[in-house]
C-alpha cells in the first residue's frame, strides 16, 4: 500500500467546497473528503490583512496521486494561489487505509 496522505485546502463557501470534493471523489484523486465549516482564516495577501470565513476541506489521498490532486485543485480551484498542503498519515485502521487504498488507484 502507498503512502496515505490527509491535503488541507480551503474553499471560500461550501457551496465551492462541496464542487471541488466531488469532483477530487469522482476523479478517484480523493477517497474521501471532509467539508468543515465556519473556520476563520486571518493572513497576509497582496500587501494587507485579509479576515476571511472560509471552510476546510480535509482530503483523504495517497502520494501517488498527490501531483495529479494538486493539478486539479490549481486547475479548479476559484482562489489564485488555493491552500494545498499534504500532510503524511502516519497511521490508521487497515481496513480504512486499505479501502482509501483501493478508491484512489488507478
Amino acid at each position: 500500500m502507498t503512502e496515505p496522505l490527509l491535503v488541507l485546502c480551503t474553499a471560500p463557501n461550501p457551496d465551492v467546497a462541496a464542487e471541488l470534493a466531488r469532483g477530487l471523489v469522482e476523479g478517484g484523486l480523493a477517497a474521501c473528503v471532509n467539508i468543515v465549516g465556519a473556520v476563520r482564516s486571518i493572513y497576509a495577501w497582496e500587501g494587507a490583512i485579509h479576515d476571511d470565513a472560509e471552510v476546510q476541506l480535509l482530503i483523504k489521498s495517497r502520494r501517488a496521486r498527490y501531483a495529479a490532486l494538486e493539478a486539479w485543485l490549481i486547475d479548479n480551484h476559484p482562489y489564485d494561489v488555493p491552500e494545498v498542503l499534504a500532510v503524511p498519515i502516519a497511521g490508521g485502521s487497515s481496513a480504512y487505509l486499505a479501502w482509501l487504498n483501493a478508491q484512489t488507484s488507478s
